[in-house]
This record gives structure tokens, C-alpha cells and sequence, in this order.
């Protein structure tokens, strides 16, 4: 598929889901999920190693229909995401608020914001995070986020746009990123960093479900030079159309040692979170890369 023809595709899609009925789009992009879910073998393995990860009991792989049930729920789950992102942007505020059954920890991030050094909040590809960025609008705790690059830049630029009518600000994952989240912080903002796959590359090794993996430094690293609360936070999808969010008590992210060693545990104590947040709700999690090295 050209890149053009992505754009277009992707475009086409969003403005079907949008302008459906609701509970039509999200039953018709829950099919779309499945369907995809049964054509992709490569896609469902990824998924059913990933959950076999977060499901397994004690080391042990768990039962296999259980697992079957996990992934074709994953894949429903997925293209659920991606309809109620497609109507995001032109619900009410009235509309998000009545829709979020609970905000569990939305004590931590007001605290963080009278504390005034600025908010990192760690995110996992659960639920809808747009769902939960959209409800901090509504909060005044307006997040900023960074977004891998995609090819073509019309196709990023189109996310960014949808992602921002919903009270999202979107920053590009490049050399810029950084800075610009730096300072997002130092004027007390909020920032939410999706951190459950290490998309360039160079992240820190620890232990993520009894596996050894490479996890973003990122959130850490913020934290420890600008000294801001962090947090890791996730928003579920359901009952129903509703919604709730978890944040968790602040991460400790004093400086003990080196910087890099300091970086590394704190790394561990958000994979630490991340992991309970994961395990709420596994068929919510959709990242359809393999995650965990072979056994």
C-alpha cells in the first residue's frame, strides 16, 4: 500500500466511524477488529505472545482456550479503539465528563499541579489514552504528549490534528521532543508519555512480566532532571460506553547514585506500575508487536 493510498485509507475510515450512529460504529469496528484479528496470523501470534505474558500464572503458559479467548477479545478491543477515537474529537465536553464512570488517583495529579514542578505521566497502549487526555482537558490538567513520526508525514500530521480538536497537545518524537517536554514541565504542565515499547531502540533493560526487556528511559530520565511528580496512569475502556481512569500514587525519583543507574531503577518501578495496570484489563492492551524476546 502507497503512502498516499494509507492516508486516504485511514482518512476514509475515520470519517465512516465518525459519522455512523453511535454503538453502529463501535459494533461495526469491533467486526472490522476480528476480522483483521483472523487475517493477520502474523499480528495474532504477536498479540497471543504478549498476553500469554500478562495471563500466565506463576511461569507457566496458561490454558490455551483461555488465551484464544484473551486475543480474539484483544482484536474486538482494538478496533473499539480506534472507533471511539474516531468520534472523540466531536463529542461535548458534557458528553466526556458523563462518560467517565471513575477517576481513581485524580487526587495525585492535583496534587502534582499545586506542588508546581510540572506532571509525567507513564502510559501503556490500553484502553483509549485519548479518552483519558481528553478527560484532563476537561480537568484543566491539558496533557502533552509525544507521538512516533509516521510515513507519510500527512498521515502524522492528520493524527495530530484529530488528537489536538481533543484537547491533546501532540508533540513529534524527534530531537526537538525533549526540550520542548522540559519546558512543558518547568511552567507546570503535564506530560504523558506512552512507554510500554521501546520504539527507538535505546531503552533500559528490566524486568517486564518475568522477561527480561528494553523499556524507554524517557519518563524517568524527565523526571529526574526537572524534578516533576510521576505517574503512571491508564484509562480503561467500559462498562459499556463509559470509561475509567487509574493513576497511581507518585513514583520515587529522588537521585541516589548516577544518573543512569537512578534512571534504571526508576525505569523498573514504572514497568513495576505499568504491570498493574496491564493486568486490570489484558485484552484492552493492544500492542501487536511481538514484545518479549523467544524463550
Amino acid at each position: 500500500m502507497g503512502p498516499k493510498t494509507r492516508v486516504l485509507l485511514f482518512k476514509a475510515v475515520g470519517s465512516l466511524l465518525e459519522a455512523l450512529p453511535e454503538r453502529l460504529d463501535v459494533a461495526l469496528a469491533r467486526s472490522l477488529g476480528a476480522t483483521l484479528g483472523n487475517r493477520s496470523a502474523g499480528m495474532r501470534a504477536n498479540l497471543a505472545d504478549n498476553l500469554a505474558h500478562v495471563v500466565a500464572s506463576e511461569g507457566e503458559r496458561p490454558d490455551e482456550q483461555l488465551l484464544e479467548e484473551f486475543v480474539a477479545r484483544g482484536f474486538r478491543n482494538y478496533g473499539h479503539y480506534w472507533a471511539e477515537g474516531a468520534k472523540l474529537p466531536a463529542l461535548s465536553v458534557s458528553t466526556i465528563t458523563e462518560r467517565f464512570a471513575i477517576a481513581e488517583g485524580v487526587e495525585h495529579l492535583y496534587a502534582a499541579k499545586e506542588r508546581g514542578r510540572g506532571t509525567i505521566m507513564a502510559l501503556p497502549h490500553i484502553g483509549s489514552w485519548e479518552w483519558g487526555g481528553a478527560y484532563l482537558h476537561t480537568l484543566d490538567l491539558t496533557m502533552t504528549a509525544v507521538a512516533e513520526v509516521l510515513n507519510p508525514p500527512e498521515l502524522f500530521d492528520w493524527f495530530k490534528e484529530k488528537r489536538e480538536a481533543m484537547g491533546i497537545h501532540v508533540e513529534a518524537l524527534d530531537d526537538r521532543a525533549a526540550s520542548v517536554l522540559l519546558t512543558t514541565l518547568r511552567s507546570g504542565g503535564v506530560v504523558g508519555l506512552l512507554c510500554d515499547r521501546d520504539i527507538q531502540g535505546n531503552g533500559i533493560d528490566v524486568e517486564f512480566f518475568g522477561r527480561r526487556v528494553a523499556m524507554p528511559a524517557g519518563p524517568a530520565t524527565l523526571a529526574l532532571r526537572s524534578g516533576a511528580t510521576l505517574v503512571a496512569a491508564a484509562c480503561y475502556t467500559g462498562p459499556g460506553r463509559d470509561h475509567f481512569a487509574v493513576v497511581t500514587p507518585p513514583i520515587a525519583v529522588e537521585r541516589t547514585k548516577k544518573l543512569r543507574d537512578d534512571v534504571a531503577r526508576v525505569t523498573q518501578s514504572v514497568t513495576r506500575e505499568l504491570e498493574g495496570l496491564i493486568r486490570r484489563a489484558p485484552e484492552q492492551w493492544h500492542v501487536l508487536e511481538r514484545r518479549f524476546p523467544p524463550s
